[in-house]
């Protein structure tokens, strides 16, 4: 099978020629259909973040495709189904987060594309409990981008606990910021957009934003303290002095939650005591969504509630549509064609 593989952090990823996995007990063989390129798969090859997989590995948490063989033991997947591959890999099911609804925080997790090989090869290995179905009707080039860009930012939007009419800045609009668009909105809020790129803005109108705030070319503090400020503000762009931005943002009693995950030498992200003192400011940490959030995310898309916005490449252009996200050459998200 054809696999795109990190070999070092420091070379590009090498497109090989791999045996197709077998499937072990409690696991199923999926031939890949679609996988997104997230951000994260870019800090993955790359080894950006303190804790580093291993290379060599297949990136990929956005993989999609049809289950065509189960390992032993395996009876709650089927050859035939349509399945999709996301972050959380596999959790322990018994600590008291799994226990709890919180699965994501396991200490025991696995992670696709990071710690186990991922979605970017023509078939890919998945513990069974974590291989979650794709309704019919929802493409697999729009569910590639839901199992993370979209379940990510689902998960943020609920964390935020949005009230109808608040105000609610995006802060960077693309693979996960459109989608959080638009999830902002099915709950209610007025949702303000902001980013760098007037197309990416363009787009968020399109989508549903209320307001939209170019932050090359106005302070997005000031623009947003006109609007009476945030409610809550949700960061999906990988630098620490937006985050600064969309804190010092924020009215009185606002959330900020924090998704985007910058480079380990990126610095720290500031935090003024007083002002979150003073105003009654909360700061949360939002980590992808559990198997429930991504059925839900699904479930949406099949209604005709969201869009994905994406464009198709095939897996030979992995490392060209790696230096096309970094350089912000694309609007939304790049999905591979399997």
């Amino acid at each position: 099978m054809k696999a795109a593989v990190v070999t070092a952090f420091d070379r590009p990823l090498e497109l090989q020629d791999r045996e197709v996995p077998t499937p072990g007990p409690g696991q199923v063989l999926v031939r890949i259909e679609a996988s997104g390129l997230c951000h994260t798969d870019i800090h993955a090859a790359h080894g950006d973040w303190p804790v580093k997989p291993s290379p060599p590995f297949v990136p990929g948490h956005e993989g999609v495709g049809i289950v065509t063989e189960v390992g032993p033991g395996v009876t709650q997947r089927s050859v035939g189904e349509r399945v999709a591959l996301p972050w959380l890999g596999h959790a322990c099911g018994h600590c008291d987060h799994c226990i709890s609804g919180w699965e994501t925080l396991c200490e025991e997790q696995q992670n696709t594309g990071y710690s186990v090989d991922g979605g970017f090869a023509e078939y890919a290995v998945a513990d069974a409990d974590y291989a979650v179905p794709v309704p019919d009707g929802v493409d697999p080039i729009d569910a590639a981008p839901l199992t993370c860009a979209g379940v990510t930012t689902y998960k943020a939007i609920k964390v935020a606990r949005i009230q109808p009419t608040e105000r609610v800045a995006i802060f960077g609009i693309g693979g996960l910021g459109h989608l959080a668009v638009q999830y902002a909105r099915i709950v209610g809020g007025t949702v303000i957009a902001v980013d760098v790129e007037d197309a990416k803005l363009e787009m968020a109108t399109e989508l549903g934003a209320d307001h939209v705030v170019n932050a090359r070319t106005e302070d997005p503090v000031a623009a947003i303290e006109a609007l009476g400020g945030a409610d809550v503000a949700v960061v999906l762009a990988v630098i620490p002095s937006v985050f600064e931005q969309a804190f010092a943002a924020l009215r009185r009693g606002g959330r900020l939650v924090c998704v985007a995950l910058p480079a380990e030498d990126a610095g720290p992200m500031a935090l003024p005591i007083f002002p979150t003192v003073l105003k009654g400011l909360s700061v949360i940490g939002s980590i992808v969504g559990t198997r429930e959030d991504l059925a839900e995310v699904f479930e949406l898309h099949a209604r005709g509630r969201t869009r994905v916005v994406s464009q198709t490449r095939s897996l030979d252009q992995v490392n060209e549509s790696v230096e096309d996200v970094l350089a912000g050459r694309t609007t939304a998200r790049i999905v591979f064609e399997l």
